[in-house]
């Protein structure tokens, strides 16, 4: 009975510091292209480095400006079949977007997520052509994504890191993207 015990206390130390329910908060650090999970006690528990859209400098203004948005938001829906293998719905835009795009009277867009790594990279194939990197196989752009910011808009992970987030956070989760 004793070693049962021991072997049930050993075992209760090993398990991770932070449960799914204890996530209340994903911020992200667009200059430092980082993403961080924070618990109901203001702790971060996980850290991220993530992809950023092709024009990753400043506030998402309209739709086709491939910039992220930046702001507080909510990621309100979970989609397991996504077309960048998981994805969570990030609640871009919000009041104040919509407002001051229709100022500028502009789309102000939408559509944004966080997620992985494409299924299919067509889309992406002919980007890199665009910029003079051509005839590169689905495996090598996958090996280089992380190290670049291609999404249109949307903040990337690796599909291993999306697959961990999207099991440790329940829907709605506050998200706040800071410059």
């Amino acid at each position: 009975m004793k070693s049962f015990f021991i072997l049930v206390s050993l075992y209760a130390f090993t398990l991770p510091s932070f449960a799914k329910s204890d996530i209340s908060l994903v911020r992200v650090y667009k200059s430092e292209r980082r993403l961080e999970l924070v618990n109901s006690n203001n702790q971060v528990v996980k850290t991220y480095k993530v992809m950023l859209g092709k024009n990753p400098i400043g506030h998402k203004e309209q739709e086709g400006d491939n910039k992220t948005p930046e702001g507080t938001y909510i990621l309100d829906e979970k989609n397991p079949n996504s077309q960048f293998y998981k994805s969570l719905h990030i609640s871009y835009p919000n009041f104040k977007d919509k407002m001051k795009a229709k100022k500028r009277r502009v789309n102000p867009g939408g559509d944004i997520m966080l997620h992985g790594l494409p299924n299919d990279f067509k889309e992406m194939s002919n980007w890199l052509e665009s910029v003079g990197l051509s005839g590169l196989s689905d495996e090598l752009i996958r090996a280089g994504l992380p190290y670049l910011d291609w999404t249109s808009g949307c903040i990337a992970v690796t599909d291993e890191e999306i697959q961990e987030i999207y099991n440790l956070i329940d829907v709605p989760t506050k998200i706040l993207i800071q410059p």
